[in-house]
């Protein structure tokens, strides 16, 4: 029987890149030194992740400790995302009105965080962009794929996103989360479909059952 405690330690590490306890100020994030075909990349980027409405895909996850499970993922920009983890793991993620609520299932508990302090929460902004308060601090081109990783501009210590995407066509593929601790989860799509409508009930914020 797989366990509970790592299935939502898992799922937390692959959306919140925030530390458990709060982390000392630390200097702002180094931008990385991007050649003008690599701005001319990220530009292209920008523009490919700010078009997308509605996507919907399913999703493989790979904890830190190796271990994967599957699910489903239906974005709804701005603002709104679900995730629905296979059986037997009795997680899900919903994200909506600012903030994203992890519930358990399996005993009606529910978790709430700021959207804003979650990884993710930059592909859900109604206005997307890689600059600002989030800085480029990584980027790489290697075998017909893009990893652009970035990081909270005043707030590095927090961990990292790096986004992957097919060069051709410029498609999103999935992400890491390197957390405060220093934790890698990554999140792999396939069966990606973008467009379309999606029913509002999905995006519905659980509620405890207690």
């Amino acid at each position: 029987m797989m366990n509970r405690l790592f299935f939502r330690a898992a799922l937390a590490s692959a959306f919140v890149s925030v530390a458990a306890l709060p982390l000392p100020a630390l200097a702002q994030a180094v931008p990385v030194q991007l050649r003008p075909v690599d701005q001319g990349w990220v530009a292209r980027i920008q523009d490919t992740l700010g078009q997308i409405t509605v996507l919907q895909a399913r999703f493989q996850q790979i904890a830190p400790d190796g271990k994967t499970v599957g699910g489903t993922a239906t974005l709804d920009r701005p603002g709104r995302m679900r995730f629905d983890y296979d059986s037997p793991s009795p997680l899900l993620l919903v994200a909506n009105e600012g903030k994203v609520i992890f519930q358990d299932r399996s005993v009606g508990q529910v978790t709430a965080i700021p959207l804003d302090r979650t990884p993710l929460g930059l592909l859900l902004r109604p206005d997307l962009k890689l600059s600002g308060d989030v800085t480029v601090t990584g980027f790489e081109r290697k075998g017909g794929q893009i990893h652009l990783q970035v990081e909270k501009t005043d707030n590095p210590g927090e961990g990292n996103l790096t986004l992957v995407f097919s060069e051709t066509p410029l498609a999103l593929l999935g992400w890491e989360v390197v957390d405060a601790q220093g934790r890698t989860t990554r999140i792999a799509l396939s069966d990606v479909k973008t467009g379309g409508n999606v029913s509002q009930s999905l995006f519905t914020l659980p509620k405890s059952e207690d």
